[in-house]
Order: C-alpha cells, then structure tokens, then sequence
C-alpha cells in the first residue's frame, strides 16, 4: 500500500512508515494523562523526534502536539458532559497543570469555556443529571440490593 499526494501524485508515505506512526498515534492517546514526549513517540515509531514530528503531521494532517491537544479536549468535553467533577479536577484529569490554560484550549477548540460547555449540555440532554438508577423500577432496585436515599 502505498500514500499518494493527491495534488501531485508523489509518494507521501510508504505502508511500513505509515503503519509506525499509527502505532506511535496510539500511544500518544493512550497515554494522554502520563504527559507523553515527542521523543517517546518518535522511538515507538522507529524515527527521529524532527522526522517523526515531520512525517506525522504528513500522514495525520496535524502535530503531534495537535492531536494531543484535541483528544485532551475530547476526554475533557465528555468528562464534562457525563461527570459531576469540578472543572478544575477535569483539567488536571486530561492532563493539564493550569486551569487558565486548560479554559483557553478548551475555549479555542470548542468555542465555549468549560462552564459554558456543561451548562449547554445539561439544558440540551437534562437526563444526563438523572443517574441511571433514575430509569428503573423502584421494586427492581430494591430486589438485587440497591439503596434508595
């Protein structure tokens, strides 16, 4: 298998190459919390940091600064949308340090801050603050042992 530019028809990547920076993607998504190096990366794909970096955002269209951007973005937007953890707790559970700078990401990404972001999703989809629990037949939780307060 071979990646061609589309524009020109020259070979981007060959199948080896492109198999290695998928495998290097994965675990720069996997390790989203442990702060993942671009040497790390790089070596997970058998490539210099400067190569690796130029060959990834080739194949991929993005850094991998980038793509370590938005999935922390994604994790932190489901984790607002579904948890009930402060915003500061989603920040340090994604990755981040500083709270200013997880809402400016999160706001240049999404258009909106943190709070605005979970406020939007509680007036759109106000099931997500019922638990499931809330879906079942009081009879049937009490059965298998579970506590009504």
């Amino acid at each position: 298998m071979r990646i061609l530019d589309r524009r020109t028809e020259r070979l981007i990547l060959d199948h080896d190459t492109f198999v290695r920076l998928c495998r290097s993607r994965d675990y720069l998504a996997a390790s989203l919390e442990d702060k993942p190096r671009l040497e790390d990366a790089a070596r997970v794909a058998y490539l210099s940091p400067y190569h690796f970096h130029r060959m990834f955002a080739r194949a991929f269209g993005e850094t991998p600064h980038s793509f370590l951007t938005r999935m922390r973005i994604e994790r932190a937007r489901k984790l607002l949308a579904s948890e009930h953890l402060p915003v500061t707790e989603v920040c340090l559970a994604v990755g981040y340090e500083s709270l200013g700078s997880f809402s400016t990401l999160f706001r240049a990404q999404t258009g909106m801050t943190p709070i605005e972001f979970r406020r939007e999703v509680r007036r759109v989809f106000p099931s997500a603050l019922i638990p499931p629990s809330g879906f079942m037949p009081t009879c049937l939780l009490l059965r298998f042992g579970y506590r009504i307060h």
